[in-house]
């Protein structure tokens, strides 16, 4: 159809419009309806337009602090009636809301009977609960009938309705707010009124202060459930930009069972704001039955009228802290609270800071103080005005009753009242008391002539105003009248005599209901750790050839004798064996350095708890690494901190250091650590201090020892110097760190044999160089396979790629010279071979002692007959007949 065909009449005609026009038009009319006039706040007062609603109702119902209670239905009725032409659920939900002690840090409406609960529980029908005004709501109604804030018609122009209340309290802070609007949201955490009465009062004095002088004033929200704030980032966060998240915990405290031993309870005292207390109980319930949490006996609620008392029993010997923690991160008694301080200000949504926020609330003031200075000061004008006039008529009354009498009628009165010149302004002000400045003045305007208000006064006078007293009276009201003027003048010329009154008038607020904090802020991080649920000790790391990695408890491996055939370690297959092993705390870091020079981060006990002889897990889906890589070092780190490096070493011989720090942003996929070329592998990685000094070893048996100095730190996709020379088809096979306690070079060969020399015996050389012998990697030797530095007291592991593990004493090691071929250390097999070692530290050893007795030689611990060994001193076991050493079970 074209336009000329549309047709039209002579009301009106009709116009085409695109329907994404349309669309997008009615669509921004109706999001700015919802923002506006339901879902969010008004910065000045803190209200949404319902719950401005039901307290102007309740004002204008008389329904006050101090009076009887009204049926809430009273309340919904003319609220719906007069002002809010929507559901009555929406009216009576936000007015329960308001009466809530569990949602509002301070009460607006005073309600009587059953208003919810924490738990959940629903309110009664509006017909059966009462309310009334609270008295902390009449300071947001205060002066409400003196002109000072604007009206609007209301929904049928029949009424007006207040588009703010005057507020005298910074009621957007201190009550908070939460709403959802379209395509926007607001979640105001609520505060302690004497807290930001105190910033507010701060700012009015201090317009230019930084946000940092108001939130020493303000620490924090403070909600109506108490219970505490862990951390103050997001709290900072949320107060610089309008937006953060708040973490909250409920407050435990740990009390002993009564009648019940040694076992202990923790009872939950305060929940987080906004959360349900039955849910919280019957989601520890729900934990205990699926077994999620053990440890836990009985969970019961003893809560009352006195306050919340959620009773969990533990079990016999359960670290109360640690099922703590498991509570705050399985249930909510933990959970965040995300502030987004958006409110209305001049008719739009905005994000506001703290001190945004009360920058508005103090404009609002300035704005309500000034126009109610001005109604005072019209009434007070208008009063003296009347009372001037009577003042008048009292001075010269036999010529005001002469005048009245002589008039036909009261308009004949009227007209020639305002025709007579009345001469005692100069005595009535003089009765008064006024200052003699005023006194000259009235006697300088000589005549007087009353006006319509005071002419119209004067006739409706009463005969007893013309008594001695009365005129006492009246020149006193007077004298009253003219200092009231005298100091709202000042107040409207004076912007500080202003801002005086406002903060005037915040002291008397926080005199009357400032309280203490509920709410105590934590210094802490936020976060709760996962170690924080693990129980802290030492763990066996293994990793085999295939890829497969676990860890054990220490405790598993028991000691034996040295020489020793060991136990099996790991579950190995004719195509597997394990090829590496670390101890670690469970709460450590550990740094995966696959043998490309990537890095993966994880935490000990996020790796796969197996029995000794399980075979683990494939690493390639622990860690994510990628299609080819193996693992080729382990470092544990305590914690990434400035001052640390991480050392690489290849088996080309090129050494690296960086920066820990960098490392701190890895990421689930890994990130590089060295630059690795050609058909070079990642060897050994190393913790530092940038203090100490590395010995190299290599496959065929030579060393090299150098300052940690000679190598600069370098970013992590470098690929660093060379630290040895190598020749023909040698290789690195470990690199040592150099500890002011580990005194010796401990070296292992591929069939058993291995040797303890002082480190002193390897002079410092410069870095790259050829280096000087190690050991003798002899036919009988065979080829090195690692070193490690120890010292007396320690203990180490030897793996084979048969599986089996030996643990054994260093003491039991007989300490040999450099140029020594070694002694047996643990018995191999035909064609088994060493594949690993791994030192021990001396508590480990200590820990695993206590998981079971130090053994006798087993049957088959014994290894070979000693006649079969051979030594280097030509003694029947190889180390000069030294006594049997204990070894790993």
């Amino acid at each position: 159809m074209s336009n000329d065909d549309i047709p039209t009449t002579n009301m009106n005609q009709r116009v085409p419009v695109s329907i994404q026009d349309e669309m997008r038009t009615s669509y921004l009319d109706y999001a700015m309806s919802v923002i506006i006039g339901r879902a969010i706040p008004d910065a000045r007062d803190g209200l949404k337009p319902v719950h401005r609603r039901i307290l102007y109702s309740m004002y204008e119902q008389k329904i006050l602090p101090g009076g009887a209670h009204r049926k809430s239905a009273t309340v919904v009725g003319d609220v719906l009636g007069k002002y809010h032409p929507h559901g009555d659920a929406s009216v009576y939900d936000a007015m329960v809301r308001l009466a809530q002690d569990f949602s509002m840090r301070y009460m607006l409406v005073d309600g009587q009977g059953n208003f919810g609960s924490v738990d959940g529980d629903p309110p009664a029908a509006y017909r059966y609960t009462e309310a009334r005004l609270s008295r902390i709501s009449m300071e947001l109604l205060a002066d409400i009938e003196k002109e000072c804030v604007d009206f609007s018609p209301n929904f049928d122009d029949r009424l007006e309705e207040p588009n703010v209340l005057p507020a005298r309290i910074p009621n957007l802070l201190i009550n908070g707010s939460g709403g959802i609007a379209v395509g926007m949201a607001t979640n105001v955490p609520p505060h302690n009124l004497g807290e930001v009465v105190d910033a507010t009062i701060h700012l009015i004095r201090n317009p230019q202060a930084p946000i940092e002088e108001l939130m020493r004033f303000i620490p924090g929200p403070d909600f109506p459930t108490a219970g505490l704030i862990y951390g103050r980032t997001g709290i900072e966060q949320a107060q610089r930009t309008g937006r953060g998240s708040i973490v909250m915990r409920a407050r435990m405290n740990i009390e002993k069972a009564p009648g019940k031993g040694e076992r202990e309870l923790i009872v939950v005292n305060e929940i987080p704001y906004q959360v349900n207390k039955a849910r919280v109980h019957a989601k520890i319930g729900e934990l205990i039955r699926e077994k999620k949490i053990e440890g836990i006996s009985e969970v019961r609620d003893e809560s009352d009228r006195d306050g919340i008392r959620l009773v969990i029993e533990l079990k016999k010997d359960v670290v109360p802290q640690v099922m703590i923690n498991q509570l705050y991160r399985m249930t909510d008694l933990q959970t965040s609270f995300g502030v987004i301080n958006l409110a209305i200000v001049a008719g739009r949504p905005a994000v506001l800071n703290l001190k945004e926020t009360l920058a508005v609330f103090v404009e609002h003031r300035r704005d309500v103080v000034t126009r109610r200075t001005r109604f005072e000061l019209r009434q007070a004008e208008a009063a003296r005005e009347i009372v001037e006039g009577l003042g008048m008529a009292v001075t010269d009354v036999d010529k005001v009753i002469k005048t009245i009498r002589a008039a036909r009628d009261s308009e004949q009165a009227k007209a020639d009242l305002l025709k007579l010149p009345l001469v005692g302004l100069e005595a009535f002000v003089r009765r008064a008391g006024r200052p003699e400045s005023e006194i000259e003045s009235a006697k300088a305007r000589g005549e007087y002539f009353l006006s319509e208000r005071q002419a119209k006064a004067i006739l409706e006078m009463r005969l007893s105003r013309l008594t001695g007293l009365e005129q006492e009276k009246l020149a006193a009201e007077y004298g009253e009248l003219c200092n009231t003027i005298a100091r709202l003048s000042a107040i409207l010329a004076d912007e500080k005599l202003l801002f005086d009154v406002i903060v005037m008038e915040l002291e008397e607020i926080r005199t009357k209901y400032a309280d203490k904090r509920r709410t105590e802020i934590v210094a802490s991080d936020a976060d709760i750790q996962d170690e924080d649920l693990i129980q802290e000790e030492d763990m066996v790391v293994t990793i085999s050839h295939a890829g497969y990695i676990k860890r054990t408890s220490t405790s598993t491996y028991r000691a034996q004798r040295r020489g020793g055939k060991g136990k099996i370690g790991m579950e190995a297959r004719d195509e597997d064996w394990v090829t590496q092993l670390f101890v670690a705390s469970t709460h450590a870091y550990v740094f995966f350095f696959s043998d490309k020079g990537k890095v993966y981060v994880k935490k000990v006990y996020e790796i796969p708890l197996a029995a000794r002889n399980a075979k683990g897990r494939a690493i390639i889906n622990f860690v994510g690494m990628e299609q080819g890589e193996k693992v080729a070092a382990i470092v544990e780190v305590p914690k990434i901190e400035e001052g640390k490096f991480v050392v690489t070493l290849t088996r080309r011989g090129q050494i690296k250091k960086s920066e820990l720090t960098d490392f701190e942003n890895f990421r689930e996929k890994g990130i590089i650590g060295v630059k690795i070329e050609g058909d070079d592998q990642l060897l050994s990685a190393a913790l530092t201090d940038g203090e100490r000094e590395f010995i190299i070893a290599t496959k065929q048996g030579m060393s090299i020892r150098f300052d940690e100095k000679q190598v600069r730190a370098t970013g992590r996709a470098t690929m660093g110097v060379k630290a040895i020379e190598l020749v023909d088809d040698d290789a690195v096979v470990g690199m040592g760190v150099t500890q002011p306690d580990r005194p010796y070079v401990l070296a292992v060969c591929e069939k058993g044999y291995g040797k303890r020399t002082n480190i002193e015996e390897f002079r410092s050389q410069n870095r790259g160089g050829k280096g000087i012998i190690l050991i003798d990697a002899s036919e009988r030797n065979g080829p090195v396979v690692d070193i490690t530095l120890v010292k007396q007291g320690d203990e180490v592991m030897l793996i084979t790629d048969r599986g089996q593990m030996l643990r054994t004493k260093v003491d039991e090691i007989r300490e040999t010279g450099r140029n020594a071929q070694g002694v047996r250390i643990m018995s191999v097999d035909g064609e088994e071979r060493v594949v690993g070692l791994e030192r021990l530290e001396e508590s480990s050893a200590d820990e695993s002692a206590e998981g079971g007795s130090m053994l006798p030689p087993a049957p088959d611990g014994g290894g070979e007959p000693p006649s079969q060994n051979g030594g280097e001193n030509g003694s029947p076991d190889g180390d000069g007949g030294a006594p049997p050493a204990s070894t790993l079970n």
